[in-house]
């Protein structure tokens, strides 16, 4: 599968369709939403070896924008590959109609139902519905659906990912790899500048300049492009130079290298975690999903149950994961919840909800997605 395949680039987004999926990035997908969860977890719940991984949960929204990166920058260079041009309306479509129904029925539920609320207070509707939420967002002060900040980011990318490939189609080679260098070294330099301007401050403030924003954040997504480009147009290059074995080793050493910069110190990191931390996880997961998508056949054939149905219900798990654990200590009392019942209370409660969303908006949605794009 060394060549450009963008049936396993889209096995990202077929939940809706029970068509066959690409394991790798399954895999890749419910380890991040596992991640994410765990992250959210209250600390009573924490049981068995959960309070040792806990401190790197955060990263798994890291793990998404690369998966993000591939799957849009793959579909998107796919039409530029055949020379077809990018049909915004069809993208933008497909876009709204995956994203918004299930985001809006949450954000309308946090609105309705203020039990639902995990922070102190929400932002106004309208940084919702801009998706401008994560712009200089206090999360103590207003942690409320904070969450949807990666959702922010993505949807900015989703707006400027097709004008921009468009704008660099024909282009010299060079030309490219330069714009992606100077996103992705300007990235470093901007948090670099932020850390050194107020090295001291405190972790929400911390959160609203140097990880929450857009402008700071775009290298999983960057990197996740860019594996998308190397296996559109170079895929005997990327077969000669990146073989599956090479992926995996370069993948696992970045791993360990990025872990260390990034210590156990949370998303608030230090200058060398702020500056180097998110290049090197996000170049090590695009190398892990590279190896993962040429072992696709071995892979394919390994029982791993569950995955599949994580994947399938990553997006709304994500989004109903913290409201629904705010709900349970509301109703059952933090006190009660602890250990592995609570555990077990979480993740059932949670997943329960996520097949609802799943079911009665997200399928709906995306049957009505195929029949108004068929006209």
């Amino acid at each position: 599968m060394r060549v450009a395949d963008y049936a396993s680039a889209a096995a990202l987004e077929m939940p809706a369709t029970g068509s066959q999926r690409a394991v790798g990035p399954d895999l890749l997908r419910a380890l991040a939403v596992l991640m994410v969860m765990l992250w959210h977890l209250p600390r009573p719940a924490r049981v068995g070896v959960l309070p040792d991984i806990w401190p790197w949960g955060w990263l798994g929204v890291d793990v998404f924008f690369v998966l993000s990166g591939y799957l849009i920058g793959g579909q998107l260079m796919a039409r530029l590959a055949k020379g077809q041009g990018v049909d915004f309306a069809d993208f933008y479509l497909r876009r709204a109609f995956r994203i918004l129904p299930a985001f809006l029925v949450v954000l309308a539920l946090y609105l309705l139902v203020p039990t639902m609320r995990e922070g102190k207070d929400m932002l106004p509707a309208w940084r919702f519905l801009t998706f401008s939420m994560n712009w200089n967002l206090d999360g103590k002060a207003a942690g409320t659906f904070s969450s949807a900040w990666s959702l922010c980011v993505e949807e900015y990318f989703y707006l400027l990912a097709p004008p921009v490939l468009l704008a660099l189609r024909g282009r010299a080679r060079w030309i490219g790899l330069a714009v992606a260098g100077a996103i992705l070294i300007g990235g470093m330099a901007l948090r670099a500048k932020l850390y050194l301007d107020a090295p001291d401050l405190p972790w929400n403030l911390y959160m609203a300049r140097l990880y929450y924003p857009t402008w700071v954040r775009l290298d999983g997504l960057l990197l996740g492009v860019l594996l998308a480009a190397g296996r559109t147009f170079q895929p005997k290059a990327m077969a000669r130079w990146l073989p599956a074995w090479a992926a995996l080793l370069g993948g696992l050493v970045l791993l360990a290298g990025a872990l260390l910069v990034i210590k156990d110190q949370g998303p608030a990191l230090d200058f060398a975690g702020a500056t180097f931390g998110y290049p090197m996880f996000s170049l090590a997961v695009a190398l892990l999903l590279s190896a993962a998508l040429d072992a696709e056949p071995w892979l394919a054939k390994v029982p791993l149950p569950g995955v599949a149905a994580l994947a399938t219900l990553s997006y709304s798990l994500y989004l109903v994961h913290k409201p629904v654990y705010t709900l349970d200590k509301a109703w059952l009392g933090s006190e009660a919840l602890a250990g592995w019942p609570a555990f077990t209370l979480y993740g059932c409660t949670a997943l329960v909800a996520a097949l609802a969303l799943h079911h009665v908006v997200e399928r709906p949605f995306l049957a009505l997605r195929d029949r108004v794009l068929k006209r």
